[in-house]
C-alpha cells in the first residue's frame, strides 16, 4: 500500500522506497491519474489517500474537485480508501473528504504526543493544530480553521510577496510594493537561504528558472524596478521585509494556539520545518520521529490505514 496526499499544487506519495513529490497543479490540465498509475505499474497494490486539492479553482466547487481526485486514484487503485474530516476512511467520493489531510497528520501524531501540537508549513499553507481536543477537530472545515487560527494561509513557495509585506527600505527610503504578482515567497525564501533548489518545486511567477539572479529580478519588480536599478541589496531588502512579516504571522499564531491549549511539545513539519522549528521553540519532525516532514499527511494516512487492517 502507498500513502497519497493530493494538494492543489503538489502530489506527495509515500511508499516503501521513501517520499516522492510531484509538481502537479490541479488548476491546469492535470496528469494526476497518469502519475499515480506509475506506482501501480511499479507494484503497489492499494492506496490510502488524503486531499486538499479539491479547492483548486479549476473546479466548479469542492464536490467536483473531490470526485475528480477520487476518480483519478481509482483508475489505478479501485479499492483505494480515503480519509475524511469525520476521522474515518471512505471508499467513494463524499463531502467529508474535503481538506482532511491535516486531520490525518494530527490523528497519527497524537498517539505519541497526546498533549502536543503541530505546525506543518509547506508550499502554500501553515497548519497549526493542538492535539489535546481531537474530538473538537472532527468536521472542522478550512473556513472554520481560518476562523480558529488553525490555518494560516501562507507557505514557503506560493504566497505572493505583496500580500504580507507592503514596503521595504531601499536606498534609505521607504518604498511601497506594487500589488502585482511579480514575486512569491519562494523567491524571498530562496535568496535568504531558507530553501534550496530541491525545495523550490512550484512554478515561478514569471515562468522562468529558479536561480539566485532570477529570484532577485522577480523581487525587484515588486517595487517596479529592474535589478540593475536597486541592486542586490535592494532586492534582498524586499525579501527580508516579506520573510520577517511571514515569520511573525506564523509564529504569533503558533504562540496563541500553544497558550490556549497548554501544549507541551510543538512538532514542526513541511519544507519550512528547518526555518520555523527554532523560531517557535519546536522540534523538527524528521529529526524527532523519522517521519518525512515534507510529506507528513501522506505518511500519516498510510500508517492510519495499516492500523485498521
Amino acid at each position: 500500500m502507498i500513502g497519497i496526499d493530493v494538494g492543489g499544487a503538489n502530489l506527495k506519495i509515500v511508499d516503501e522506497s521513501g517520499v516522492h513529490i510531484h509538481y502537479c497543479p490541479l488548476w491546469k490540465e492535470s496528469p494526476l491519474a497518469e502519475i499515480i498509475a506509475e506506482y501501480k505499474e511499479a507494484g503497489a497494490d492499494n492506496a490510502a489517500v488524503v486531499m486538499s486539492g479539491e479547492l483548486a479553482d479549476g473546479f466548479f466547487d469542492k464536490n467536483e474537485g473531490i470526485a475528480f481526485i477520487v476518480n483519478a486514484v481509482k483508475k489505478s487503485f479501485p479499492n483505494a480508501i480515503f480519509y475524511g474530516m469525520d476521522g474515518k476512511f471512505h471508499t467513494e467520493a463524499c463531502r467529508e473528504l474535503a481538506a482532511a489531510n491535516w486531520l490525518a497528520s494530527v490523528a497519527y501524531l497524537k498517539q505519541q504526543y497526546p498533549n502536543g501540537m503541530m505546525l506543518d508549513i509547506g508550499s502554500t499553507t501553515a497548519d497549526i493544530v493542538p492535539f489535546a481536543d481531537f474530538e473538537k477537530l472532527i468536521g472542522m472545515t478550512d473556513t472554520l480553521r481560518l476562523q480558529a487560527g488553525y490555518l494560516v494561509y501562507t507557505g514557503m513557495l506560493r504566497t505572493p510577496v505583496a500580500t504580507l509585506a507592503s514596503e521595504a527600505v531601499i536606498d534609505g527610503k521607504v518604498t511601497p510594493f506594487s500589488t502585482e504578482y511579480f514575486a512569491c515567497s519562494g523567491d524571498a525564501n530562496y535568496v535568504l537561504g531558507y530553501i534550496g533548489d530541491e525545495e523550490y518545486s512550484a512554478a515561478t511567477p514569471d515562468g522562468k528558472e529558479v536561480s539566485r539572479e532570477a529570484c532577485l529580478r522577480r523581487l525587484a519588480r515588486t517595487v517596479c524596478a529592474d535589478l540593475e536599478e536597486i541592486g542586490e541589496e535592494g532586492a534582498l531588502a524586499i525579501a527580508k521585509a516579506f520573510c520577517s512579516a511571514q515569520q511573525k504571522l506564523v509564529c504569533d499564531a503558533v504562540a496563541k494556539a500553544k497558550a490556549a491549549s497548554n501544549a507541551d511539545t510543538i512538532l514542526v513539519g513541511g519544507i519550512g520545518s528547518p526555518t520555523f522549528a527554532p523560531l517557535v521553540g519546536g522540534i523538527d519532525l524528521t529529526a524527532a520521529t523519522g517521519i518525512h516532514a515534507d510529506a507528513l499527511p501522506a505518511y500519516a494516512v498510510l500508517q492510519l490505514a495499516k492500523e485498521q487492517e
